[in-house]
């Protein structure tokens, strides 16, 4: 038995041909890997967004109302690890450059080996230093950060000129050597990860001479996370940019598939193919992601995953998934039993037979809207007061992205008691800045079936209340610190469920203990 998983990063559902993509984009081999799987209708985000992701991926549990971005935590179960402590052996593959930050660096040695391939998006991987290194840098108006990360993508551009000098191309290459190295062995654990096709859309030529306006075009590969401020035919110029690379993508992804054909590995090795989240491309008037609530454009994904022990090919399914979903689905599949914390469920019986693994997939970035879908409404529940507050992280590794923990954000902190996975561990409490940008939208609700491109929010009392039940559910079942209630102003409602649990003789998690 085998599995692989290929995870691409900002991988948009409504881009690819099998989810009913415009005409224009090209994705054949997305086309080819339908007919092939399972493809999942109702696949969602869960922690936004990266490394968020990524901690889900190893432990089975969301995050993002205790945690921002930061590493695995001392006390969390890594199903990676667990794969490798049952003689299952695992391999990353990776030009994902967050993975060797500040905010990322426990993640690729819980794998019993992984290569990385360096040079995508800002990764400070060639040294040039010339006065351009720092010229503009203090008046320019954009944060220092910021250009640090494009001045070394523009180094880092002199040695990414030819097809083959391509992070993703190289990435995918050594994957197909693994593969044929040892596609005779038994229990192993592939991830075949790219960055691509997350922003900046820079792409080799063969690719962008598919879409005509991009044939000698010099223009911005990199759009600002933020309001649309660009005229409609840069828009669309943009869009085309990342269909490029999306088709770049498709490539390699059939060239895995041909890898399977070849050594005749379908029969034994599990393959997934999916992604962290989706990326806006001027819907809703905005760029990116994590500057607007989860539209369904960023937070409904595509999943695929063929199955050879029900080989199943060319069903979809229709059943709400997660990525906490995923790492279990590789525990069953080796035959290893998941950890006690976590919370996803195996995928093998939707596979087979599309049954329901939850009533409601939930998910959010900390600090953010907390959002709830039961499949056909999406409820978006914004900050109670403008503050945002009271936001606190709850940590024993104190990282951002890319840097430490400053000692001012420090000061304050205290140590709560333990949460019910820390292992009984008590852990940091670090005040957490607020964001008012919640406020330029305050709570949504959308009917997805007669507005499924979320263009009308509606009001509906009766339908809100019944979603802010479905929040506190899942909320209270993850154990979501005390505080998150009082931000979101589902204190009452959060009071009533304790007691309802209560009189089931439920446990009730630590942040709700004794306070409602």
């Amino acid at each position: 038995m085998k599995a692989i998983m290929v995870m691409f990063d900002t991988l948009n559902r409504h881009m690819l041909s099998p989810y009913g993509a415009p005409d224009w984009v090209k994705t054949p081999h997305f086309d080819r890997l339908a007919e092939r799987s399972a493809v999942f209708l109702n696949s969602y985000i869960g922690s936004m967004p990266c490394m968020p992701a990524r901690r889900e991926l190893h432990t089975a549990r969301h995050n993002f109302l205790h945690r921002s971005w930061g590493p695995l935590e001392p006390f969390d179960d890594s199903a990676i690890e667990l794969l490798g402590q049952a003689g299952v052996y695992t391999h990353l593959i990776t030009d994902h450059q967050h993975y060797w930050e500040d905010g990322g660096g426990t993640y690729h040695p819980r794998y019993e080996s992984f290569e990385f391939v360096r040079g995508q998006e800002g990764d400070p991987w060639k040294g040039e230093v010339s006065p351009e290194a720092t010229e503009g840098r203090s008046d320019s108006g954009i944060p220092l950060t910021y250009q640090k990360i494009l001045h070394h993508d523009r180094i880092n551009r002199n040695y990414i000129v030819s097809q083959e000098q391509f992070p993703q191309t190289q990435t995918f290459e050594l994957g197909m050597e693994f593969i044929r190295r040892n596609a005779g062995e038994e229990r192993w654990f592939l991830q075949l990860e790219t960055f691509d096709p997350h922003e900046p859309f820079y792409s080799p030529e063969s690719f962008r001479k598919l879409y005509p306006d991009l044939i000698g075009d010099k223009g911005n590969d990199w759009p600002v996370y933020g309001p649309v401020r660009e005229p409609d035919e840069e828009v669309e110029r943009m869009r085309h940019r990342y269909a490029a690379l999306l088709t770049m993508c498709d490539d390699h992804l059939g060239k895995v598939m041909d890898v399977m054909d070849e050594l005749d590995i379908w029969k034994d090795t599990l393959l997934i193919v999916n992604t962290d989240h989706g990326f806006l491309l001027g819907e809703h008037g905005y760029w990116a992601k994590c500057v607007q609530p989860f539209y369904n454009e960023v937070a409904h994904t595509p999943l695929f995953i063929w199955d050879p022990r029900s080989n199943v090919r060319g069903e979809q399914r229709n059943s709400l998934v997660q990525m906490i979903d995923l790492p279990v689905t590789l525990l069953d599949y080796f035959g290893v039993e998941p950890a006690a914390d976590m919370q996803g469920c195996s995928l093998r019986v939707t596979i087979s037979n599309d049954q329901p693994v939850r009533e409601a997939a939930w998910f959010g970035l900390h600090g953010g809207h907390v959002c709830v879908t039961d499949g056909r409404y999406v409820y978006m529940r914004a900050a109670k007061h403008e503050s945002n507050q009271p936001l606190f992280e709850y940590t024993l590794m104190p990282t951002h992205m890319r840097s430490r923990f400053n000692p001012t954000e420090m000061q304050e902190m205290e140590l709560s008691e333990p949460l019910a996975f820390t292992k009984g561990t008590k852990v940091l409490k670090i005040r957490s800045e607020g964001n008012g940008r919640l406020h330029r939208f305050g709570s949504l609700l959308f009917d997805l079936e007669l507005d499924p491109r979320q263009e009308h929010p509606i009001h509906d009392e009766q339908l809100e209340a019944k979603m802010v039940d479905l929040l506190v559910k899942r909320m209270y079942e993850n154990d979501a610190p005390l505080e998150q209630y009082e931000r979101l102003g589902i204190e009452s409602e959060a009071s009533r469920y304790v007691r309802k649990a209560s009189d089931l003789s439920r446990t009730v998690p630590q942040g709700l203990r004794s306070s409602l």
